[in-house]
């Protein structure tokens, strides 16, 4: 009998550990390097951040990256998969805790990754912090060691964050002054809080809802979308997810008040994260008026959830605008800014399908114009979207989880502009509900393949068409591979695991 030899497959823990290590490294030459001083500047070897030495850093972050996907495959493969074949209580939890531990260390000390917002948080807190109103005012209005950092298309644009974004930043740059260094310093340590968050609360409202707490830690927090782009990016997300995250959970163990007070305080940090609140005016119909209720007793519970919810959330955020001295100009920013143009958000990818088929027969056809219009469309497919996802989310507890990622769906799907680390906010809920095999494989794919899309300086490959079809056989064929064997009926713990649910006093 010929003899038959197999490539030994290495661990996932150190794997992922090296490809951190790599990245930490590339991060300060191929990241979202300093205009002006920084690290390698400071050491004499500024060399490495420009010409031939900023494209090896380029090289490095895509190895580093490349391999931390790997390392989560494999993670997938020996931990998830065999916790999906064989269940056991609390089974691969711990090791996924010492993993995302490793990989996310080296990443406390690396350099903005994929992203220049962080520079922009700077800028926007400098900006209040020194009388400006970023609400109206560009940040080339405030020249300074932070406008320097600044990608030149935002110079001039206004945000779109709310006053605790502000407040937050006007905090830390009147305790940091100009000083670049020491403000993305204390921004990573923000989203390390906000991972941290995120990573406590997730396992907990899978256990809550019956479903596995390692496959929400794998999906979820592990996810090399969440770790790149919430640790390395230091993005405001962090917080914000971190936020709705814990509010969800208190709402699932019915601390309602609480519950919407964390929302509200999100929403004030970033918009979006009032996608979130229909779901939990569910979970208090079906704590208030359970089923079997009177049609009328149902009515009345809803009216009266919905106003509390609603004055609730308004008065967080109207508490926040006050302390922090900033205004509600936000709101007519919400809309985000337009000069984003990627097809992750789908009017882009419609306007990209149809514009050279129009220039087939008028040649002079503006694809501004026709993304405008497949813009304004998108908006309203949005909003009747997402009425359908929250009505039919109102039957359990479960669906109202799954209507919140489903939600967040909806709107990056059509929204004018959609950017890679707006996923945290679904990514983080999709392994929360037991879902379904397909549904496992197919996010995982798609993590993969956004988390292969850009680049170390922000750059995406979207539009490479090699790349993106590449990434698609990679991210299909490792999804096949890491659930190969599993049933399709998908993640779910045996019904002895999951702890009955007992109604809390009436808040």
């Amino acid at each position: 009998m010929a003899n038959t030899y197999s490539l030994p497959v290495p661990r996932a823990l150190p794997l992922g550990l090296v490809a951190s290590c790599v990245l930490l490294f590339s991060s300060f030459s191929g990241g979202s390097t300093r205009n002006r001083g920084g690290v390698l500047e400071a050491l004499n070897i500024g060399f490495f951040s420009y010409g031939h030495g900023r494209n090896l850093g380029l090289v490095l972050y895509w190895v580093g990256i490349f391999l931390l996907a790997a390392a989560w495959v494999l993670a997938g493969r020996m931990i998830i998969r065999k916790q999906l074949k064989h269940p056991r209580p609390e089974g691969g939890v711990r090791e996924l805790q010492r993993i995302l531990i490793a990989w996310v260390t080296p990443l406390l000390f690396a350099g903005p990754m994929a992203s220049r917002d962080v520079y922009s948080y700077l800028m926007q807190g400098a900006m209040v912090r020194d009388g400006f109103d970023p609400y109206t005012e560009g940040a080339a209005v405030n020249p300074g060691p932070f406008l320097l950092e600044v990608s030149q298309d935002w110079r001039n644009t206004t945000t779109p964050y709310g006053p605790l974004h502000l407040w937050i930043g006007k905090i830390v740059t009147t305790v940091v002054g100009d000083n670049v260094t020491v403000g993305i310093i204390i921004y990573k340590l923000l989203s390390l809080s906000g991972f941290v968050l995120i990573a406590w609360t997730v396992p907990r409202i899978a256990r809550k809802l019956g479903a596995d707490p390692a496959v929400a830690l794998w999906i979820g927090v592990a996810n090399p979308v969440i770790i790149l782009h919430l640790i390395g990016g230091m993005h405001n997300e962090s917080l914000m997810v971190g936020l709705v995250s814990l509010g969800l959970l208190a709402a699932l163990h019915q601390r309602f008040h609480a519950a919407l007070l964390l929302v509200g305080t999100a929403v004030a940090m970033k918009a979006t994260a009032i996608f979130a609140a229909p779901f939990i005016v569910w979970l208090m119909l079906h704590r208030y008026a359970p089923k079997g209720s009177t049609a009328a007793r149902t009515a009345v519970v809803f009216v009266c959830s919905g106003l509390i919810a609603a004055v609730e959330i308004i008065a967080s955020v109207a508490l926040i605008t006050w302390a922090s001295g900033t205004s509600w100009g936000w709101l007519s920013q919400v809309s985000g800014n337009s000069k984003v143009i990627n097809p992750l958000a789908g009017p882009t990818l419609a306007a990209d399908i149809i514009v050279p088929a129009v220039h087939i027969f008028d040649p002079e056809a503006s694809y501004n114009a026709i993304l405008g219009v497949l813009r304004t469309i998108a908006m309203v497919c949005m909003l009747i979207g997402l009425v359908i996802v929250w009505w039919l989310s109102r039957h359990t507890a479960r669906d109202a989880i799954m209507g919140t990622a489903a939600a967040y769906q909806v709107a990056f799907v059509f929204n004018s502009v959609t950017l890679p680390w707006y996923y945290a906010s679904i990514f983080t809920l999709m392994g929360t509900f037991r879902p379904p095999l397909w549904l496992l494989k197919f996010t995982s794919g798609v993590a993969l393949f956004i988390s292969l899309s850009f680049s170390g300086d922000g750059n995406h490959q979207l539009y490479n068409w090699f790349w993106v079809i590449g990434l698609i056989v990679v991210s299909w064929s490792a999804t096949q591979w890491m659930f190969d064997g599993v049933s399709q009926k998908g993640p779910q713990l045996p019904k002895r695991w999951v702890k009955k649910q007992t109604p809390a006093p009436a808040e």
